[in-house]
């Protein structure tokens, strides 16, 4: 899934987001129908080869459809980006909540639940489909310059400039006489070109340096309509490598809980009740599942509505609502080092959910924010690779020090019987790695407070010259 992040962006910000629900839609069933039937066929009717592309299908058809709903969430409610975002973002995070629970509802058995699953996630883009479009913004009001003056970027050759009307995939407004009420007459600028949006990423000026290659997001409530930055474009720039990195310690410290919370509970109820049978391990293994997945929906909501509010409402940077799940893993760290009592261990994989949620729920605004919603898929496909690098360091981490403390059982199988201590020392790693996440979102809060009072006290000097 995270493999084909790059290329579905690159055609969803290319044809637009109804294009990337018809290829996803196209994945799943490739996907899904073939793996239900090779397991009603049996073992060595299709290779491991085939079924492993068979799952490639499938994972690529879940990013595709994906991104390209958060795309058109993003460019249909500009003004509210973080709460339109967080709607999608939720309801991924409570996608296998909702699958197990229909399952119920049919007969069991694998066959059955991978028959469910071909049908499900075809049948909801399908359904959706047709509702599914990009209404033009057909106003577009002149930014007086002082207030254009926020970010310099450089378009890199990548890059292009698509006003509100020319989004792919946006239908095209009929044109209308230049005396069309909906036209806003434009103000001739009284300063030069190189002020605004297109100018250099990097200006002459120690003001202009800071102001455009050094802050992520300069402006929390003024955005250009032009601002497109992706690709290549994103490597030389150190706010695309912050929050690439930021992204990769969060998103590694959860994922190692919630690939492992079932060795967590068997470690735990293992060496509280040995005579617990397999049967009742497995049940709170599934309900640990299903809290990480409620809590995640959760978080994702709370922390794309709570950024729209912190930036509207209050004047704050986003980057709190990270800095609020950093501190939320950082007690989950200390919580998996510390639980010893398996019905405690609800607060270990809840605080994740939480926090994994909240990480989620307001990235994509910020990238958004940060290089321009134009590129919005390709530059989210981009920053979904640090989950891969991250995710795998911690998960073999997790794995070798489990594998440390397991002994072999009667049945020939490894299993760990010392409890909490089965795993603790890579919870205290990963708290160490959620310190570090507390500190960049710390640095990027107060960088950003230092960019808005240099521009503020510039802003003002400018005021009083013209006023003297």
């Amino acid at each position: 899934m995270y493999a084909f992040g790059i290329p579905s962006g690159i055609m969803v910000d290319a044809k637009g987001p109804r294009w990337g629900v018809v290829l996803g839609i196209i994945l799943f069933a490739a996907g899904y129908y073939p793996i239900a039937r090779a397991y009603n066929a049996g073992p060595g009717a299709y290779s491991v080869g085939l079924i492993c592309l068979f799952s490639f299908f499938t994972g690529a058809g879940s990013c595709t459809a994906f991104t390209a709903s958060i795309k058109a969430a993003a460019l249909n409610f500009p003004e509210s980006r973080g709460t339109a975002t967080a709607f999608p973002l939720a309801a991924f995070g409570l996608s296998a909540m909702f699958f197990a629970a229909i399952a119920l509802l049919i007969p069991a058995g694998t066959d059955n639940f991978l028959i469910l699953l071909a049908t499900g996630t075809v049948l909801l883009p399908l359904l959706a489909f047709p509702f599914l479009r990009i209404i033009p913004q057909h106003s577009y009001h002149h930014i007086p310059q002082q207030d254009r003056q926020v970010m310099h970027r450089t378009r890199s050759s990548g890059s292009h400039d698509f006003p509100p009307t020319e989004e792919p995939g946006a239908p095209q407004p009929t044109k209308k006489a230049p005396s069309s009420s909906r036209t806003v007459p434009q103000q001739p600028d009284t300063t030069p070109e190189s002020g605004d949006e297109h100018s250099s990423l990097l200006s002459s000026s120690d003001v202009d340096d800071l102001e455009g290659s050094k802050h992520l997001g300069s402006d929390r409530n003024r955005e250009s309509p032009h601002l497109d930055i992706r690709g290549f474009a994103l490597l030389p720039l150190p706010e695309f490598w912050q929050l690439f990195s930021m992204l990769g310690l969060l998103t590694g410290i959860g994922l190692m809980t919630i690939n492992n919370i079932g060795n967590d509970a068997q470690a735990l109820w293992k060496h509280y009740d040995p005579s617990t049978t397999p049967e009742f391990i497995e049940k709170r293994q599934a309900m640990h599942v299903s809290i990480l997945s409620f809590c995640s929906f959760a978080g994702r909501l709370t922390s794309g509505i709570g950024s729209d509010f912190l930036v509207s409402k209050l004047n704050r940077s986003r980057f709190w609502c990270l800095f609020a799940s950093g501190v939320i893993f950082c007690v989950a760290q200390i919580a998996g080092t510390a639980i010893s009592t398996p019905h405690l261990l609800v607060l270990l994989s809840g605080l994740t959910g939480f926090a994994y949620g909240m990480l989620f729920g307001v990235f994509p605004s910020l990238v958004a924010h940060c290089f321009g919603v134009h590129g919005l898929s390709q530059n989210w496909g981009t920053m979904t690779l640090a989950p891969v690098i991250s995710g795998n360091i911690f998960n073999l981490l997790y794995g070798r020090i489990y594998d440390g403390h397991s002994i072999r059982n009667e049945a020939g199988d490894m299993e760990c019987l010392q409890g909490r201590v089965c795993y603790s020392s890579a919870y205290w790693v990963t708290f160490v790695a959620a310190i570090l996440g507390v500190g960049c979102c710390l640095w990027s809060i107060w960088h950003e407070y230092q960019v808005h009072r240099v521009r503020d006290t510039k802003e003002h000097a400018e005021h009083h010259e013209r006023t003297a």
